[in-house]
């Protein structure tokens, strides 16, 4: 390492003596706050109150798909276009530019999945105060006022929301400027009043920051001046909203009054610190709004720099002042307000009106997809380091986990594998025969990840370069020449993943032709490509870099999205179409669900940073990333044995399960730290394994219906005020409720175990519980809290062994919890495991198992599919169970069997042994 750091020169020797050593937290200073961001603090300046924007209802215009209608600044006399949308599935849009732009503004592209299907708009009524126009379902309309201009969302005489309410509805019209201004040779004079070009109220004609501005040392130029936009939205009868992530905070979002607003603007922040509204490595401009009665989504399609503030009429309130409230009869209904602002592009924001947590879900999976159905190697447990030395030290470690009983799936490869960071390559010393490595993984059923990261070496004599470099598909600077910077290699290259033939060039470069020794058991992690620019303002791209036509500063937070887009789609390729491919991204924005898989970034071994993963996790999944994970025993530092135990059991329950740390962290692979903490660690990745088939479930219908994996307890218990706040908990589709153990020696949890009238099963005790009650569970070091809801079936696979492979043949054990009225429902799925079969030859099993009237039954949900599975019922384990005086299994074929059961009635628990019979046939066992 020392060698290749004299060679990186001294700006890098100088990030790396801070990257690596034992810094304790982030360095604020190197990322802005909303007063070093110009357009941020010009914005926030305006305070709420009489909107400057009036309607102008004569230019209105109502076709079958739109409403069209122009608003006037009457300020600066600015026309703005504005086209409004009632979109199928219960969605409005709503479109807000400049009617007539020196040049265009940017929209995002390649976000949505199709052009949104609309549905007509009617106009119910216009007078010279605004129009109501009919939504369609459930007394839904849509009211324009004219002056001020506003919008209101109702159904009967309940208002939803509404925007610019509060008048901070603030679009900065592009202009040319007054110091520089040169009239082009023949160019046509602007319509508008010379007013569009003077200062809007308040601002100074030169106003600091306007057409560029200083951070630190970096100057950023701004050829189009000033360009943010904002606009305000009330929510009434609402005091709780969830997502925008990256954020390292509570589920339940927090008012932003005299603090900074949540900021979302993808960043390689370094050694990140805990509950504030900093950026972090992604952005997804989603929120959900709900309450008792509604839950609503906005997604605010923008991908600029972009801050979130909230703010609420109860925030602040102490319970003393609710209840006086209450005592009182105050009437001030609760209210949360949000303001979105975005340094450039256009306002295109979708209104998701729900009404149910599942319909917003559905909703925004109808705009931007549903998370990839990913392999079923990729929910299993992966292992990996920054740097697993050699192909010694990965042939050593694949065997410790073989020495010491511990399954695994993948083992992973940083940086370090290539050859001088220059990525599709092997380093000739530590690396020689890569495909001897892979063959040893493969014939233990095993996988590799390796590294490829978006920062490109510029050295003439790397082929990778020399193609990007000769095809022109770097990044430019604002001069045209390719867009240089430091990053793992020194002096790199970014190539412009936002043009398509960039993408489709790389995606060919995972051929197995190309990047040579790679084999169909490699998969792909894109690491830094937020992108991280080490000598770049705020550690990324230079906002005035060029995409094309475009500056960074319109689309930075795509970045990240197209590399993973890019390398998905050369994973699918080079398998001819058939394997679904697994590729872990760090950056991302609204649609990433769609290409693999994300992480929470480099966070610290300590236990607030193994809570936090829990609301991460969460927020994601919420706005369509299901498949998230924390690194587990925490990046920096090193976990006490006591933390990476409580972290291991805490993974296991989350969608993606890793193990990572830093090059500078002691070996922590699970056998090194005794002979009992090997044994705790190995039964937390044991139960991860025997639970695949249920998170496999779970996928599938994330990928179909884009249900989150891991969801908070309001979204199945809508109405049960006392979830609405909670992220130490969670569930795991609708049946498992997880509540991990995360303080440091904690004897005792507290899990609230909702819904009254219903019961949960301990799963590992099978002890029932009611609904409805918060439940102190005493823990010892090997205890994970987990309960199962009566009502429901899990399917599970009892043979656990040395990875997910080498159990897909095995057989099942269904986990039938009863509920009081002594029914139960859940399914199986089953496919081939790694291709897209399933979608394309409908290659499945589904089957709906009930238990009714004594009964319980397989039925095919899927009649339409075809698979065989050598896989059988094994065992069947039916909680809250009396005792039968016999169990009869009856087959499609007429045949009855009498199966053997054992019955504790200490605990009403029922086992039926061995009915043999295969998972993909109907069949019914009756109890007697």
């Amino acid at each position: 390492m020392a060698a290749f750091i004299v060679r990186m020169g001294p700006l890098l020797v100088l990030w790396q003596s801070v990257f690596l050593s034992g810094t304790s937290a982030v360095d604020r200073g190197n990322f802005k706050t909303c007063d070093q961001s110009a357009f941020c603090k010009r914005q926030r300046a305006l305070k709420p109150g009489q909107s400057p924007y009036r309607a102008l209802l004569e230019t209105l215009e109502l076709t079958n798909t739109k409403l069209t209608l122009q608003l006037i600044n009457d300020n600066n006399k600015v026309r703005l276009l504005l086209e409004l949308y009632r979109l199928q599935g219960n969605m409005t849009r709503v479109k807000i530019n400049e009617l007539k732009p020196l040049k265009p503004r940017f929209e995002v592209p390649d976000v949505l999945i199709n052009d949104p299907p609309t549905e007509p708009l009617s106009l119910l009524s216009q007078d010279e105060n605004g129009v109501v126009l009919s939504l369609g379902a459930d007394s839904q309309w849509l009211i324009v006022s004219a002056k001020p201009f506003r919008l209101d969302i109702m159904e009967g005489r309940e208002v939803l929301l509404s925007l610019n309410s509060r008048g901070l509805l603030a679009f900065e019209h592009l202009r040319i400027r007054k110091d520089t201004q040169v009239d082009p040779e023949g160019a046509e004079k602007k319509e508008e009043s010379d007013a569009a070009n003077e200062p809007a109220e308040g601002e100074t004609a030169n106003e600091d920051g306007m057409w560029e501005e200083t951070f630190k040392s970096h100057t950023d130029n701004k050829p189009n001046g000033p360009s943010s936009i904002s606009l305000d939205f009330s929510l009434p009868g609402v005091e709780h909203v969830y997502g925008i992530p990256e954020h390292a905070d509570s589920l339940k979002l927090k008012t932003t009054d005299g603090g900074d607003p949540y900021r979302l603007f993808n960043l390689d922040v370094f050694q990140y610190e805990l509950f504030n509204p900093m950026a972090l490595y992604g952005a997804i401009p989603v929120m959900l709004s709900h309450n008792a009665q509604r839950t609503i989504g906005i997604f605010w399609l923008n991908a600029a720099e972009t801050w979130v503030d909230i703010s609420s009429n109860t925030a602040g309130k102490t319970v003393f002042g609710q209840m006086l409230d209450y005592v009182q009869g105050s009437s001030e209904t609760p209210q949360t307000d949000v303001r979105w602002i975005s340094e450039s592009g256009i306002i295109d924001v979708f209104i998701m009106l729900g009404p149910t947590p599942t319909d917003v879900f559905s909703q925004y999976a109808s705009l931007t997809g549903t998370q990839a159905f990913p392999p079923l190697s990729a929910l299993a447990y992966h292992q990996c380091r920054w740097n697993y030395n050699d192909q010694e030290d990965v042939a050593a470690v694949d065997q410790g986990f073989d020495e010491h009983d511990i399954p695994y799936d993948f083992i992973w490869l940083d940086i370090e594998h290539t050859d001088g960071k220059r990525y599709f390559t092997w380093d000739p010393h530590k690396f020689p025969q890569p495909k001897d490595m892979l063959q040893g993984l493969i014939d233990k059923r095993r996988k590799m990840v390796t590294i490829v990261d978006p920062h490109i070496k510029v050295d003439s004599s790397y082929k990778i370069h020399n193609e990007i470099r000769s095809k022109g598909f770097y990044v430019k600077n604002k001069d045209g020449g390719d867009y240089e910077g430091w990053c793992w290699p020194g002096n790199s290259g970014y190539p412009d993943f936002t043009n398509p033939e960039m993408r489709a060039w790389w995606a060919s470069m995972f051929a197995y032709d190309q990047y040579e020794g790679s084999m169909e058991n490699m998969y792909t992690w894109n690491d830094m490509n937020e992108p991280s620019v080490f000598n770049g303002p705020e550690v990324t791209m230079h906002k005035d870099a060029l995409h094309g036509n475009w500056e960074n500063r319109d689309l930075h937070n795509l970045y990240g999205l197209y590399v993973q887009m890019a390398t998905a789609e050369g994973l699918i390729e080079r398998s001819g179409g058939v394997e679904r491919p697994f590729v872990l991204t760090r950056a991302f924005f609204a649609g990433s669900q769609r290409y693999g898989a994300v992480w929470t970034g480099d966070n610290t071994a300590e236990w607030d940073h193994l809570k936090i993963s829990i609301p991460m996790c969460l927020s994601l999944g919420l706005v369509g990333v299901s498949f998230c994970g924390a690194d587990v025993g925490g990046f920096f530092k090193s976990p006490s044995t006591e933390l990476l135990v409580r972290w291991y059991q805490t993974g296991a329950y989350q969608p993606f399960f890793r193990a990572h740390a830093h090059l500078d962290t002691p070996r922590r692979e699970p056998w090194l730290f005794g002979p009992e903490n090997t044994a705790l660690i190995r039964e937390a990745v044991r139960q991860r394994y025997a639970l695949l088939p249920y998170w496999y479930q779970l996928f599938y219908h994330a990928h179909y219906s884009g249900q989150p994996v891991m969801r908070p307890l309001w979204v199945e218990y809508p109405q049960d005020t006392a979830t609405f706040s909670m992220d130490d908990q969670f569930l795991l589709g609708r049946d498992l409720l997880v509540h991990p153990v995360t303080e440091e020696g904690g004897r005792g949890v507290t899990a609230y175990l909702p819904g009254k009238g219903e019961v949960w099963f301990d799963v590992h005790t099978f002890q029932k519980h009611n609904g409805a009650q918060n439940l102190y569970i005493p823990v010892t070091i090997s205890s994970i809290p987990v309960f199962q809801r009566g009502g429901s079936i899990i399917p599970r696979k009892a043979r656990v062994r040395r990875s997910s492979s080498c159990m897909e043949h095995d057989p099942y054990t269904l986990f039938v919890a009863l509920s009081p009225k002594r029914f139960a429902q859940g399914e199986l799925y089953i496919d081939d495991g790694h291709t897209i079969n399933f979608d394309k030859q409908k290659q499945f099993i589904h089957r709906r198992l009930s238990f009714a009237n004594n009964a319980l039954s397989s039925r095919n949900l899927a009649p339409g599919s075809q698979f065989i599975t050598p896989s059988w019922i094994e065992k069947i384990v039916i909680l809250g169970a009396s005792k039968p005086s016999k169990a009869t299994l009856k087959t499609p074929d007429g045949k009855e069997n009498l199966l053997e059961f054992e019955f504790d009635a200490s605990m009403s628990v029922l086992t039926l042994r061995k009915p043999g019979v295969n998972a993909g046939v109907d069949w019914t066992v009756v109890l007697q």
